[in-house]
């Protein structure tokens, strides 16, 4: 493989323990140049010490990652030259203003004193901050810190950034902003690695989505085509609860899922198995046949977070039959 084709982020067979707990177990990932890829997993699954092992903070045990074509093992420096890190708490000095934090972290990087002022410039104008440039960053809302930590990490025009939780703890609002700079940085042709727990924030922003869990990724590809594997939702409401055994049977029969009964809210949910495809009149008429009273019917194609939950389901099962 040339290094123009090689992917701008590559772990392969990684490793790393941390005493007795097994943190990374042979974590495969690729990563094209110019394209954002959302890595998900439940707390603990390995995400951020998979960041950490990019960003080079952290030495694997076994395996072999690159990063924007340099060995991150035997050159580090390279690495550390060619990336930008957001991490889940904003790494900026409240004392000072936020042009001075972003001509701050020009001079750590070396930057000279008229291009650290210059850099600091564009990016306070290109991310809409300049009229907060003079303010002092402890008078700057949570999603304006967010939105000036990750302007920080792009003084030196990165070609890989890496965001650990970019917008954990921010309201909608200022997650949007987060949202729209972050496509902004991708259309620019900045490669991106978003870990992230919001399902949605992944499904709107990543090409691509590897779940991880236990140290090792479960699932790879885009969010449609994961979304596709785990098949329709299909959910009935029920007018009398003495029929939710029955209207569970008529269920599995039609979707080949097993059905979840949740007495409460009187509702039949089952996801159908791959392949299988359920038209919401063909299941009305199969719910009028067997004489089940419905008062509301749904078939909804799957979310990001039932793909989530389906695999770490499976990947949770599969480590019990090993244990």
């Amino acid at each position: 493989m040339s290094e123009a084709s090689r992917p701008a982020i590559e772990m392969a067979g990684v490793e790393k323990r941390f005493g007795a707990t097994e943190a990374l177990r042979g974590l495969d990932l690729a990563v094209p140049t110019g394209t954002v890829c959302g890595l998900l997993g439940p707390n603990g699954a390995g995400k951020t010490t998979a960041v950490r092992v990019l960003a080079t903070l952290i030495a694997p045990d076994r395996g072999a990652v690159r990063v924007a074509g340099h060995d991150a093992v035997r050159h580090p420096e390279e690495v550390r030259r060619a990336i930008g890190l957001a991490g889940q708490h904003a790494a900026l000095d409240e004392g000072i203003t936020g042009r001075d934090n972003l001509h701050l972290f020009g001079r750590l990087h070396r930057l000279g004193a008229r291009r650290a002022r210059q850099r600091a410039e564009e990016l306070l104008t290109r991310f809409g901050l300049a009229d907060a440039g003079d303010r002092l960053v402890r008078t700057y809302s949570g999603g304006m810190r967010r939105r000036l930590d990750l302007i920080a990490s792009l003084v030196t025009s990165p070609p890989v950034l890496f965001l650990d939780e970019p917008t954990t703890g921010l309201d909608p609002r200022s997650r949007l902003e987060i949202w729209d700079t972050v496509k902004e940085l991708a259309d620019g042709g900045t490669t991106v690695l978003l870990t992230t727990q919001y399902l949605e924030e992944a499904d709107r922003l990543a090409d691509e989505i590897v779940v991880v869990d236990h140290g090792a990724a479960i699932a790879t590809g885009p969010p449609d085509r994961l979304k596709a594997a785990i098949g329709s939702q299909v959910s009935v409401t029920l007018a009398n609860p003495d029929q939710l055994a029955s209207t569970a049977v008529v269920l599995s029969a039609l979707t080949g899922g097993d059905a979840q009964v949740d007495v409460a809210e009187r509702t039949v949910t089952v996801l159908t198995v791959p392949g299988v495809s359920v038209q919401l009149p063909s299941l009305v008429r199969e719910l009028d046949g067997a004489g089940v009273l419905a008062e509301d019917v749904a078939v909804r194609a799957p979310s990001l977070d039932d793909v989530f939950l389906a695999l770490t389901k499976e990947s949770a099962a599969a480590m019990g039959r090993a244990a």
